[in-house]
């Protein structure tokens, strides 16, 4: 998920500004963390997304599929997560310092835009989603062995095929980062103070986890829409609009049925964002 937002209150750690890049280490030693961790649970989401399977029918699918390639297709997400995340941190801290020297703009707005920007820089990222998205697919199984594979075979179809799936992602990145910057200082300050390392570790696990779960129930429609659209190699590049009502009808015109695996993804993101907050406010206070 690409996240961001804009913030009146800024969290203390991420208050001072400086050039020294330690924003963009934070948060991909952040990243590392999360999906070193969380990778297992996200295949059994990642199968819900694309064929609609009930939570034990994905675990026992993978369960066939042998210990062998669970880790299959970690690469593509260590490579686009670790920069992605990279970029969302540090750039929301450059956009925003250089925003709020240059605009006259109030400061939510001002924070808002940094991080809409950062969001949308992110979507450069999308061929590295678009390969995890065809190796945790298990019809490719056959096809491809290995990241740099994939990368070989889509070449074949051009530059535009890298980034089949860009909509939707554009659509949630800009959005949801909005809203996590923004929404991270407000929330962090209703919970308990904090008053040693621990508990500032806690409290950042707390806020970050639950607006990842938030924002990933939030978003998550467009999400399997985007899984949809990526699951494909060649052939007509279909709108977001038209993906989303064939998914709409194969699902019994049910809401409901949109947003199978909702509920393993919330508990995913509520771990998943938990620890990259925790991670990147604990490094930067290191650091």
């Amino acid at each position: 998920m690409g996240l961001g937002s804009a913030a009146t209150a800024v969290p203390e750690a991420s208050a001072g500004r400086d050039t020294s890049g330690k924003h963009y280490l934070c948060g991909l030693c952040a990243a590392f963390t999360n999906i070193v961790v969380t990778f297992p649970i996200q295949k059994v989401l990642f199968r819900q997304q694309l064929y609609g399977l009930r939570t034990w029918d994905a675990v026992r699918q993978l369960r066939r599929d042998g210990l062998r390639t669970l880790y299959r297709g970690i690469l593509p997400p260590l490579m686009q997560k670790t920069t992605t995340l990279a970029l969302m941190f540090g750039l929301y801290e450059d956009f925003s310092a250089l925003l709020l020297s240059q605009a006259r703009a109030p400061e939510l707005l001002t924070r808002s835009a940094a991080a809409a920007l950062a969001g949308t820089t992110e979507a450069v990222l999308t061929p590295f989603e678009r390969v995890q998205t065809l190796l945790q697919d298990y019809k490719h199984h056959d096809k491809f062995t290995n990241t740099f594979q994939a990368f070989k075979v889509l070449k074949a179809y051009g530059l535009r095929e890298y980034y089949r799936g860009l909509v939707p992602i554009l659509l949630r990145n800009g959005p949801s980062n909005v809203l996590f910057f923004g929404l991270r200082g407000p929330i962090k300050q209703c919970l308990p103070e904090a008053t040693s390392y621990s508990s500032h570790l806690v409290n950042d696990f707390i806020c970050g986890g639950l607006l990842g779960a938030v924002l990933g129930i939030l978003f998550f429609p467009v999400n399997v829409v985007k899984t949809r659209m990526q699951a494909q190699i060649g052939g007509e590049f279909q709108s977001f609009s038209k993906v989303l009502a064939k998914i709409w009808l194969e699902r019994d015109r049910k809401v409901v049925h949109l947003f199978r695996g909702a509920h393993l993804n919330y508990h995913r993101s509520v771990l998943s964002w938990g620890i990259i907050n925790a991670t990147y406010e604990f490094l930067l206070k290191l650091l």
